[in-house]
């Protein structure tokens, strides 16, 4: 990792409220005018997490104002720019919950994945109890089904029914608007209503195009917020 990438450049961890207090002096040399996050602690546990721009000021308040009786260790993290700052205390924050924290941290841009787990879930169990009662896999039977690849109607395996283990959402982007399908339990594709065998047919019908390089042309979460191409499944 070059040094432009890095979060953390510098670090000085469990140092006593004593030091603090005694050699201001010499401490303030190494936090001058730095920026960074720093953990307050207390008898070794965790008391408070904060991120500061002047990392000297920031502690010098904490040994007089509400929270200078409630700790007597430190340790500080210093930064190479601040673009990141936030984001890590208010993870810190949702992680630990330190009890002289007031409030939880907050994420800006960050996409909460309950909702659509939640919804992965039914599908899942809707689909578990399909194939416990015998039920055929839940189609939508048109005429443009038909002539893209419904399962149902040309007997084909659904491809990618060999490297998938449950439901997973596909994404994809044409013409800046965005795509999603769903890759059932047993490989079929629905989107817009209609199922599909192949990867590169759907993709196909979505682009309104005689082909498509489906593995190429879908995404599909590999973890949460990690989007890759399709074709990763085959590697």
């Amino acid at each position: 990792m070059t040094r432009k990438n890095q979060l953390v450049c510098q670090h000085l961890e469990n140092i006593s409220r004593d030091a603090l207090e005694k050699y201001q002096q010499i401490i303030r040399q190494y936090v001058r005018h730095r920026q960074g996050v720093y953990a307050l602690y207390r008898r070794n546990k965790l008391y408070y997490v904060g991120l500061a721009s002047s990392l000297q000021s920031r502690l010098a308040m904490h040994l007089r104002d509400r929270h200078a009786a409630s700790w007597d260790r430190f340790s500080v993290y210093l930064t190479i720019g601040d673009s990141h700052l936030k984001e890590l205390e208010s993870l810190i924050l949702r992680v630990v919950k330190p009890s002289g924290n007031k409030q939880k941290g907050k994420f800006a841009k960050s996409e909460d994945l309950r909702r659509r787990l939640q919804k992965d879930f039914r599908y899942h169990l809707r689909d578990e109890m399909d194939a416990m009662f015998g039920k055929p896999a839940r189609t939508v039977k048109t005429h443009d089904a038909l002539r893209h690849g419904s399962s149902e109607d040309t007997g084909r395996t659904p491809i990618l029914a060999e490297y998938i283990t449950g439901p997973i959402i596909l994404r994809a982007r044409h013409k800046a608007v965005k795509l999603t399908a769903r890759v059932r339990r047993n490989g079929t594709i629905l989107f817009a209503g209609k199922v599909y065998t192949s990867p590169s047919v759907a993709g196909a019908a979505a682009v309104k195009r005689t082909t498509c390089n489906g593995w190429t042309f879908w995404e599909y979460e590999r973890a949460p917020g990690d989007w890759v191409k399709l074709d990763g499944l085959r590697t």
